[in-house]
């Protein structure tokens, strides 16, 4: 059996002319490739959205300022640009944060759309920096040892609101901040979001 070396065999490569059927194998490769980064990094963030959990939406509630935070440059991007096709980019801000760095101590209303692994950690961050009084909504997934103030909709529209009472422990408090209602017809929409505030 003969053995190559490793130069020789690269130079016969770069010499050689690509046919048909390697080009063909090439462009679906790099296909097959681009949708794993898709299906993996960006596909998630364009699922539904709870639209009551959106920073548009707060923002027409009248909760200013509105701001979205999100990692992920894309949805940030595409996040933007339904801001500014809604006519709100200049009172709307989307900014490309770590969730767990940004300080929510100037926070009245909080609305989250995070996924169930790292709810306990949050409610940590929330009892640790939240005001007394403050409104906390979480879609699709409750806060798992927080108790609701009221719960609306149904299946993978439903939402859950806390209020954070004197002490900084959320649970059943009589001050209300973001309405929650039940919304006639769709009640969501495919933007992204991740945490939405407000600050007093």
């Amino acid at each position: 059996m003969e053995q190559d070396d490793p130069v020789e065999a690269l130079t016969e490569l770069r010499e050689r002319r690509l046919g048909a059927l390697e080009l063909l194998q090439a462009a679906a490769g790099s296909g097959l490739a681009a949708y794993a980064v898709w299906a993996l990094l960006l596909q998630p963030g364009f699922r539904r959205v709870p639209l009551r959990l959106q920073v548009l939406a707060a923002h027409r509630c009248g909760l200013r300022p509105a701001v979205g935070y999100e990692l992920n440059p894309w949805l940030v991007a595409l996040a933007r640009l339904h801001a500014w096709r809604a006519g709100c980019a200049g009172s709307v801000c989307y900014r490309r944060k770590d969730l767990w760095k940004v300080s929510l101590r100037d926070c009245r209303n909080v609305s989250v759309f995070l996924a169930p692994s790292v709810l306990p950690l949050l409610e940590d961050k929330l009892r640790t920096e939240l005001p007394a009084g403050a409104r906390v909504v979480s879609g699709r997934f409750p806060l798992p040892t927080w108790q609701p103030v009221t719960a609306v909709g149904e299946g993978l529209d439903r939402v859950w609101a806390y209020d954070v009472p004197e002490g900084g422990q959320a649970g059943e408090a009589a001050s209300s901040r973001i309405p929650i209602q039940a919304a006639p017809g769709p009640s969501s929409a495919p933007i992204p979001g991740g945490l939405i505030s407000q600050a007093s």
